[in-house]
C-alpha cells in the first residue's frame, strides 16, 4: 500500500460526503439548513416567475411516480400545473412580510407552503403544519438544470449547492493560514 502524502491526507479530510439516506425529506431535512443562508427570498420573485413561465418540474422519490409535473408560478399570480401535459390553473399569492405562498387550484383547495429554500436551480417548499403521514417538502428544480435526473441525482446536485460554498470557505480560509505563515516567517529573518 502506498503512502498518502500530507497534502493528500489534508484534501481527503477536507472532502465533504453526503451522509445517506431513505428518502427525500431526509435528505432535504439534512441539507437545507447548511445551504438556506446562500438562498433568495419568495419576495425575489424573479428566481421562480418570468413572463412567458418558468418551468419547475417537480421531484418526488415515490417509487410509483412515473408523472411528469411542471409547475409554472407566472406572473400577477397564475399558476399553471402540468400532468403529463394536462393542465390545471389556479392562482399563488405570497403572504405578505412572510416567506409563506398560498397556492389556490380553486373549488376551495389551497394550500399554504413555507420556503425551504431557492436559488436559480431549486425551488423547495415546506406544506405548513404537521406533515407525518404526507411528503413534508414540495421540491422543483429548473427545468433546463435537472431535466432527466432522478431524485437521487437532485439531491446531489442540491448538496453540490453545499460542496461548492464550502470549498471556496476552506480555499479562503487556507489561503489566510499560508498567508499569516508567510508573514511570521519573513517577520524572524
Amino acid at each position: 500500500m502506498a503512502q498518502q502524502s500530507w497534502l493528500e491526507t489534508i484534501l481527503r479530510s477536507l472532502n465533504v460526503e453526503l451522509p445517506l439516506r431513505d428518502n427525500l425529506d431526509d435528505y432535504i431535512d439534512i441539507i437545507v439548513p447548511e445551504i438556506r443562508k446562500w438562498g433568495e427570498d419568495l419576495s425575489e420573485m424573479n428566481y421562480y416567475s418570468s413572463k412567458g413561465g418558468k418551468p419547475w418540474p417537480e421531484v418526488r422519490d415515490e417509487d410509483n411516480f412515473h408523472n411528469t409535473i411542471v409547475h409554472f408560478f407566472n406572473e400577477g399570480g397564475e399558476y399553471l400545473r402540468s400532468t403529463d401535459g394536462n393542465v390545471i390553473k389556479g392562482q399563488w399569492r405570497l403572504l405578505e412580510g412572510t416567506n409563506k405562498m398560498i397556492i389556490d387550484l380553486g373549488g376551495g383547495l389551497s394550500e399554504l407552503y413555507e420556503l425551504a429554500y431557492l436559488d436559480s436551480y431549486f425551488f423547495i417548499l415546506k406544506k405548513h403544519g404537521d406533515q407525518k403521514r404526507a411528503r413534508k417538502y414540495f421540491a422543483m428544480g429548473f427545468e433546463p438544470y435537472i431535466k432527466g435526473l432522478e431524485w437521487r441525482d437532485y439531491v446531489e446536485e442540491l448538496f453540490n449547492t453545499y460542496r461548492r460554498k464550502h470549498r471556496t470557505y476552506q480555499l479562503i480560509t487556507g489561503a489566510v493560514v499560508i498567508l499569516i505563515i508567510i508573514v511570521l516567517a519573513l517577520s524572524f529573518f
